[in-house]
């Protein structure tokens, strides 16, 4: 497959290797699909994503909810585990 790309593109590109984040295009590359695959779940999901914060305010206004070190905890615990989950 060839894909030919825009200047602004290339330079995007050049960026990204430039700031030591990536070694080579084809890393770079590799990161954007990755990106593109996660919107999409989110984009999939995001009626059962609405309904769980529509969820957390209402328990909230019942006055349930955890200690901001227990919702992080919690929440370092769901990113570490989503990707194997999504077989991302």
């Amino acid at each position: 497959m060839t894909i030919t790309l825009r200047p602004e593109q290339e330079e995007a590109i050049a960026r990204a290797i430039e700031s030591g984040a990536y070694e080579n295009p084809e890393q770079v590359i590799e990161r954007a699909l990755e990106l593109l695959r996660f919107e999409q779940l989110f984009h999939e999901e995001k009626d059962e994503v609405a309904e769980k914060i529509e969820r957390a305010f209402r328990q909230f206004e019942r006055g349930e909810w955890a200690s901001s070190e227990e919702s992080r905890a919690d929440m370092e615990r769901r990113k570490a585990a989503w990707p194997a989950e999504q077989n991302c």
